[in-house]
Parts: C-alpha cells; sequence; structure tokens
C-alpha cells in the first residue's frame, strides 16, 4: 500500500503500526519518528517564517476568516505519487492542509486514493484512531497490541496518583493571546492527579483573559504553546515572565507540547505520564522528558 500522510499524529501512528516501508510521503512538519524527516514531503507552510506568536495568531486569524488555508497542499506530487491512501484531519484549521481540498485533489488522481480523516476529540477517540487506521492497513494485531499498550500506561498512572490530593492546573496553550487547553488535555490533567481549571475536555481549545485564569487560582500552571517544543516555549513564557507571576501558582513549567500534547498520536500516552511527573513527581518519578522549569 502506499499511504501519504497530511498530518503529523498520522505519520506518527502509521509508524508505530509498522507501517514505516509504506509511508511514500508526509507534511513539511513531520518530525518524528526521525526517520519520516527523510520523506518526501507534500505540504508547505502558507504564513512567512520567524513570526512572533501574536503575528502569528493574527495571521492564522486573518487567513481562516478569509477561507484560505494556512497550509498549502502540493497537487503535483500528490499526482506523480499515485497514493492507495491519503490520511488527513478535520478537526483544526490550523494544524493541516483543508480536508475538502484534500478530497478534491484525490478524486483527480488515477489511483483514485482513499481519504480517511482522523478527527479525535478525546483520548479515548484517539485510541479509537488507532483501530480505524489499524483495520484500513491490515496491521489490526498491531493495533491491538498498540491499544492494550497505551491502555496499561493510562492505568498505571492513574493507579500511581489515586490516593493523592488533585492539584488545580492551568493549562496555556498559546499566550497571546491566551488559550486554555481543550480537546483531551483535560483528561490527562485528571489522569494525572490534577483539575482543569478552564478547559473542557472535548471541547475546542478556548481564549482567554490573563484575568480569567488568575482568578481560577491555579496550583500548576503549564505552558504549553501549541507546536512548540520546550525550548521556544520557555522563551514564550519568560516573554510573558510578569503576566505568569501574577496568576499566583506555585509552579510554573513549559514543556514541548509538539511532541506530548498538541498531536493526538500514540505520544499522548508519553504526555499523560509527563504531567503525572509534573503533577506528583513522588509518585511518578519518572517522566519521558523533563519539564523546564520558568523562574518568575
Amino acid at each position: 500500500m502506499r499511504i501519504v500522510s497530511l498530518v503529523p499524529s498520522a505519520t506518527e501512528l502509521l509508524f508505530a503500526l509498522g507501517l514505516d516501508s509504506e509511508v511514500i510521503a508526509v507534511t513539511h512538519e513531520c518530525d518524528h519518528p526521525p526517520a519520516a524527516l527523510a520523506l518526501p514531503k507534500v505540504t508547505r507552510d502558507a504564513l512567512p517564517s520567524g513570526l512572533t506568536a501574536g503575528q502569528i495568531d493574527a495571521a492564522v486569524r486573518a487567513r481562516t476568516e478569509q477561507g484560505e488555508a494556512i497550509y498549502e497542499l502540493d497537487a503535483a506530487a500528490l499526482h506523480e505519487l499515485q497514493p492507495d491512501l491519503i490520511v488527513t484531519q478535520a478537526l483544526c484549521a490550523v494544524c493541516a492542509v483543508s480536508v475538502e481540498d484534500v478530497r478534491a485533489v484525490a478524486e483527480q488522481i488515477d489511483s483514485r486514493p482513499r481519504v480517511i480523516s482522523l478527527d479525535p476529540r478525546t483520548l479515548g477517540e484517539v485510541l479509537g484512531d488507532v483501530r480505524t487506521l489499524a483495520e484500513a492497513t491490515g496491521r489490526r494485531d498491531a493495533g491491538v497490541d498498540l491499544i492494550a499498550d497505551a491502555a496499561a500506561r493510562i492505568d498505571r498512572v492513574r493507579l500511581a496518583v489515586r490516593d493523592r490530593p488533585p492539584l488545580k492546573v492551568a493549562a496555556l496553550e498559546w499566550l497571546e493571546p491566551v488559550y486554555v487547553a481543550g480537546h483531551w488535555t483535560p483528561q490527562l490533567i485528571e489522569y494525572a492527579g490534577g483539575i482543569d481549571l478552564l478547559g473542557m475536555a472535548g471541547e475546542h481549545s478556548e481564549r482567554r483573559a490573563w484575568e480569567e485564569v488568575a482568578a481560577a487560582a491555579p496550583d500548576v500552571v503549564v505552558v504549553m504553546p501549541c507546536g512548540y517544543d520546550a525550548p521556544r516555549a520557555l522563551e514564550e513564557a519568560h516573554r510573558f515572565g510578569d503576566r505568569l507571576a501574577g496568576l499566583g501558582a506555585g509552579e510554573v513549567v513549559a514543556v514541548d507540547a509538539s511532541a506530548y500534547f498538541s498531536r493526538p498520536g500514540p505520544r499522548l500516552v508519553d504526555g499523560l505520564e509527563l504531567m503525572a511527573h509534573i503533577l506528583h513527581p513522588e509518585a511518578v518519578p519518572e517522566a519521558p522528558s523533563a519539564p523546564l522549569t520558568v523562574e518568575l
């Protein structure tokens, strides 16, 4: 099977299912696993490089209001590749090429590829997408194993923090302006022994005012700008150090959102383990990556 992935989380999932030899092209943002970096790219960013977080937000708003995507699809390359399957998503207009554009191009390709759109809003739906993609690619047994392993790891974390007093958490997915994380992140926080003060599981991320975040009185603030790694998240946190200090939290940390929270793929379970380590390090002493403490 010849597979093209148009979303990083799908690329990670395809590789986790053992389909690396069948993935023939990915997006310009597919950076995990490292082998994906060597594959042909069939998308490009429509936004200029070097923008600040505020400029990115303004540019995204302007393009989406005009019905324009922020990613461009290389239709000519897709025609040359003649894929059998294209995997994309419609959950977030900021995260991938428009699914309508993908379907329109697919209809013109001689191989008539099947288009699967993975659009999970919760952790359970992410695991459901594992089953969907595994069945579509003939990797049912690998999908069963992947889900079983994820479920076991989730259960271990929940058991480890079960008797710990829950901490109040504010998960900030963007700082200019402030967005609180939604979708699966509130679930990860709950399973990790916390209470998400502002986000709603299964719902879109929401824009809030700094004053609203402060009024919620978080114990812990997790800075997780969507698509940023930990050093970039820490840089953003320092830019807004005064605002973060004004929230009155006992701890502020920056994390690699791109790896562990933004993408609805296999590494969300790593994100759960990281979140549990942040909130209850005595119960979960090991984490896939060390959070960066924000000194305020």
